[in-house]
């Protein structure tokens, strides 16, 4: 789930990842900071977050990292191919 909150320069976005009973950890990387991966923290709810600050008028990709092997999606977001024969997830903000 991404949640976004704008003003006239940059957005808070706000990145959430739905917690499964196998998951232990959730790391996102993406084209913002040169796809060096960001652990996300475990809410009390059990769900995974992070929110990020970004300049408004690009479009950003990203992907999950889940449990130090796994790459997800965000299925909020629109997906774009990247140069491995996959997807990323994108946002335009």
């Amino acid at each position: 789930m991404i949640k976004i909150k704008k003003n006239d320069t940059k957005a808070w976005i706000t990145f959430v990842y739905t917690d499964r009973e196998d998951v232990d950890s959730v790391k996102i990387v993406g084209s913002w900071n040169e796809w060096k991966e960001e652990s996300l923290k475990k809410r009390k709810s059990g769900d995974f977050s992070i929110t990020k600050i970004l300049p408004l008028g690009q479009i950003y990709e990203f992907r999950y990292l889940i449990n130090e092997k796994d790459w997800e999606n965000d299925a909020d977001a629109m997906e774009v191919p990247n140069s491995f024969g996959s997807v990323n997830s994108a946002i335009k903000l």
